[in-house]
C-alpha cells in the first residue's frame, strides 16, 4: 500500500516521532539512558537532508528562505522540508524518462498508438498517455523489527501457532417471523349474496377447521338446490331430466357443505341459508364480513392463518452467500422469549439480492405449536453452513484490519526479529480465522503488542524511502 510522504512541519515531527520510538523499541540507549551513537547518527542523518525554506499558504509562488510575511496578503510564511521532497520528485521524473508513453484517443480507448497522430474512427488528436508507475505489493516494504528480550516482556508480546484444523462455518443474522403463506386461506363466496348471522366478531380470534363463520343467503345457491331437488324427484318418477349427480356437484362448486347437500336430499326441502365453515385450523388476520352486508365473489370476507410452523425472513450479507444452500440447519432465539431456542431449516434462497441493502433473502421454516412465535417479531439466527475441514486457521486477535489490509506480525528465526506479513482471510468462526494465504502451517504470529511493532516496522520503511534504498 503506497503511504502519502508528509511535508512540512508535520515531516519534522514525524521524524522526531520516530526516532524516538527506534530507540524506545530497538533498545537504543546506554545504561544511563541516553540514545546510542548509532541511534544519535540515524537521527542526525535524517535531520541532515531537511532544508528548511519558507511558502506562503495562500500563494505557493512566494517562496523565501528565511521567514517572514508574503508580500501579496500578508500572510506569515510557513516552514517547509523540501529536500526530501525533491529528492522524492527526482525518483520519480527518473522513472517517468524510462517509461514508454503510448498515446490513446479520448472517445475509442481501444485505438492505441506508439507515436501521435489521429484516430482513424473519429478523426480526433491522440492525446498522451504515460504509464503510472507500478506500486510495490502491499507489505513489500515492512522492514524486519528487532527487539531484545527484555523489550519484548515489557511489551507484553504474546504468540500463537498457525495450525491446521476444521472450522464450522457459521452464518448469523437478523430476521422476522412472517407467516407461511402456503398455509394461508382467503374466503370468497362462490355466489352473489348477503351475510347473515355472522359469528366471528373481530380479527384475531383463533379458528377451528370445519367452525362455522357465518351464513349466506344467495338466489344462486336456491336455484340450485331446487335444480337438485328436481332431479330427485324427476329420478324418482323415472323421467328424463337433469341427473341428480350433476346437481349435486354443482351444489359442492357453490361451497354447498357436504352434510348440508345430505340434509336437503334427506329432507326434500331447500336452505335459504348456507353455513361459511373455516376451512382450517388457524388465526383470522383479515376480516371485512359483518352482519347484512352484501358480497360478491370478489369479495375477501375472511384470511386465515395457521400458525402452527412460521416463515423466518432473514437478510445475509453479500460476502455470507458462498455456502448457503437449502436443508441447512438453523437455530434461532428471539428477544421477546429469553431463554428460549427454536431449531428449524433453510427452506428457500431468493434469487436476487436487494439493491440498496445488498443483501440476499434467505427463508427458514420454524415449527411454532404452542404459538409462541408472532409475525413481525425479530429474531436472532445463526445458520451452520457446512464444515471447512483441513484449513489453515490463526486466532482472530493475531489479526491487524487497516480497511484495504489484512495482516499479521509474523515471528522470524529465534523470537526477537519480526515480520509483518500481509494475509488473506476466509471463514470466521468465533475466535479463529482461515487463512487463505500469506502463513503457513507452523508459523508464530504475534497476538498481543503486535501494533506497536507494527507502527515501527512502518516507520523504518518510511526512514528507507527518505534515505533513497527503496523497499
Amino acid at each position: 500500500m503506497s503511504r502519502t510522504m508528509p511535508t512540512g512541519v508535520a515531516w519534522r515531527r514525524l521524524l522526531e516521532t520516530g526516532c524516538a520510538l527506534a530507540v524506545l523499541l530497538i533498545g537504543g540507549c546506554d545504561r544511563a539512558g541516553n540514545p546510542s551513537a548509532d541511534a544519535e547518527v540515524a537521527q542526525i542523518h535524517a535531520e541532515g537532508h531537511l532544508e528548511t525554506t519558507y511558502v506562503c499558504p495562500m500563494h505557493p509562488q512566494v517562496v523565501s528562505d528565511e521567514p517572514g510575511s508574503c508580500p501579496i496578503c500578508g500572510m506569515a510564511l510557513v516552514a517547509r522540508e523540501v529536500e526530501a521532497e525533491s529528492a522524492l520528485d527526482h525518483d520519480h521524473d527518473h522513472d517517468n524518462e524510462h517509461r514508454h508513453t503510448t498515446y490513446v484517443c479520448p472517445m475509442h480507448p481501444q485505438v492505441v498508438s506508439d507515436e501521435p497522430g489521429s484516430c482513424p474512427i473519429c478523426g480526433m488528436d491522440l492525446v498522451a498517455k504515460r504509464p503510472t508507475r507500478a506500486s510495490a505489493p502491499p507489505g513489500a516494504d515492512r522492514p524486519v523489527v528487532t527487539l531484545a528480550p527484555s523489550v519484548v516482556q515489557t511489551l507484553g508480546v504474546r504468540s500463537a501457532r498457525v495450525e491446521r484444523g476444521d472450522l464450522i462455518r457459521r452464518i448469523r443474522g437478523v430476521g422476522r417471523v412472517d407467516y407461511d403463506e402456503t398455509r394461508l386461506v382467503h374466503i370468497h363466496p362462490r355466489a352473489d349474496g348477503w351475510i347473515e348471522s355472522l359469528e366471528l366478531r373481530a380479527e384475531g380470534e383463533p379458528v377451528r377447521r370445519g367452525q362455522r363463520l357465518a351464513e349466506l343467503y344467495a338466489p344462486d345457491i336456491l336455484n340450485a338446490q331446487v335444480d337438485f331437488l328436481l332431479a330427485l324427484d324427476t329420478k324418482g318418477r323415472g323421467g328424463p331430466g337433469v341427473r341428480p349427480d350433476k346437481a349435486r356437484n354443482i351444489l359442492r362448486l357453490l361451497d354447498v357443505p357436504d352434510d348440508v347437500i345430505g340434509e336437503i336430499e334427506r329432507i326434500r326441502e331447500p336452505r335459504n341459508r348456507i353455513p361459511v365453515r373455516a376451512p382450517m385450523d388457524g388465526v383470522v388476520t383479515r376480516m371485512t364480513a359483518r352482519d347484512g352486508m352484501y358480497v360478491t365473489a370478489a369479495t375477501e370476507m375472511f384470511s386465515i392463518a395457521d400458525l402452527s410452523q412460521v416463515w423466518v425472513i432473514v437478510d445475509i450479507y453479500e460476502y455470507q452467500v458462498d455456502g448457503l444452500a437449502a436443508g441447512q440447519r438453523a437455530e434461532m432465539t428471539v428477544p421477546a422469549r429469553p431463554g428460549r431456542r427454536w431449531e428449524g431449516t433453510v427452506d428457500y434462497l431468493y434469487p436476487e439480492l436487494d439493491p440498496t441493502t445488498r443483501t440476499l433473502r434467505v427463508r427458514l421454516v420454524f415449527d411454532n405449536p404452542d404459538l409462541a412465535l408472532k409475525p413481525n417479531m425479530f429474531a436472532d439466527v445463526t445458520i451452520d453452513a457446512g464444515v471447512r475441514r483441513g484449513v489453515i486457521k490463526l486466532p482472530e486477535e493475531a489479526l491487524i484490519v487497516t480497511g484495504q489490509r489484512e495482516s499479521v506480525i509474523k515471528i522470524v528465526d529465534d523470537g526477537s526479529r519480526f515480520q509483518p506479513v500481509d494475509v488473506t482471510t476466509g471463514v470466521q468462526q468465533g475466535d479463529e480465522v482461515e487463512v487463505l494465504s500469506g502463513l503457513s502451517e507452523g508459523d508464530r504470529v504475534v497476538v498481543s503488542g503486535q501494533f506497536l511493532i507494527d507502527s515501527e516496522s512502518s516507520l523504518q520503511a518510511s526512514f528507507r524511502r527518505l534515505s533513497g534504498e527503496g523497499p
